[in-house]
């Protein structure tokens, strides 16, 4: 079952524009009203953004950091120590750049159900919540050894926020939100309400192989109702293949967001999930 509890509900009269879409994000079409409670985003803004990407892959550096640079934007990535040991030096450029670097365990490890991780003996179905602490614990450790900065935020691998088989099953949310200031999920179809979404189990719907007719979809809904919409994408580059987020689409992204009238705060999961930890009162 979807966790829906940091969702916004679509109004009625949104449908129209969310029909035109293609229906890129199903669970969005929901009758619904906005929070009555007022909230503030800063310097005027009226919705927020924050591109994240998984894994520490290759492309992120090759293609991502040049097209950040020239963007003028930062964003977060989600790394596994053994791959960032293998391209130490460009995840240390990503560092200087300013780019927020966040935790994305050891080991990866997923359900059972996926043959890679039977394959390398890392599901999540056999791990316990020690378990899962300890090597939390152990990729910071590792990620500030080799980078010189401690992750605050965290992405859980493949979206999946369990240990266990059954009635064994626990959750692994309680332990992010005592490690950490916010975590990610993957695939999953809802912006993040800023007064009333759980910060340890954050909204990241997939931008991989999508084009902004797609996307704008959640862009436009984000605006509407003053949501923060955290895009999860993993390798980056032109080609189309499994896991890619194109940089056409990006540029089409950025471009929209920064139109006039649109508004919207662009920055990284620390940055925007810092703020939205304040007293909402005082903002």
């Amino acid at each position: 079952m979807r966790n829906r509890s940091s969702a916004f509900c679509l109004p009625h009269a949104a449908w129209p524009l969310f029909l035109a879409a293609g229906l890129a994000f199903p669970a969005l079409a929901q009758k619904g009203s906005a929070p009555a409670r007022e909230f503030h985003w800063p310097e005027g803004k009226k919705a927020a953004l924050s591109l994240t990407f998984d894994d520490a892959r290759g492309s992120q550096i090759d293609n991502g950091l040049p097209f950040f640079e020239a963007q003028g934007v930062k964003v977060t990535f989600y790394v596994n120590p053994g791959a960032v040991k293998a391209r130490q030096e460009g995840w240390k450029q990503a560092v200087r750049l300013g780019h927020e670097i966040g935790n994305h365990t050891v080991r990866h490890p997923c359900s059972d159900n996926f043959i890679w991780i039977r394959e390398r003996k890392a599901a999540l179905e056999d791990y316990s919540l020690t378990q899962m602490r300890q090597e939390l614990l152990e990729a910071n450790r590792q990620i500030r050894e080799l980078l010189g900065v401690t992750p605050v935020t965290f992405a859980y691998p493949c979206g999946q926020k369990f240990i266990g088989r059954g009635k064994d099953v626990k959750s692994t949310v309680p332990l992010v939100a005592r490690l950490f200031q916010a975590g990610r999920g993957y695939n999953d179809e809802s912006l993040n309400a800023p007064l009333f979404g759980d910060l340890a189990q954050l909204s990241g719907p997939n931008m991989d192989n999508r084009d902004y007719t797609q996307v704008k979809t959640l862009v436009d809904l984000a605006l509407a109702q003053g949501g923060w919409l955290v895009l999860a994408g993993h390798d980056i580059g032109d080609d189309v293949k499994p896991q890619m987020t194109r940089r056409a689409m990006l540029k089409e992204l950025l471009e929209d967001v920064r139109r006039p009238g649109r508004e919207v705060w662009v920055d990284t999961v620390q940055n925007i999930s810092s703020y939205l930890r304040r007293d909402p009162k005082k903002q």
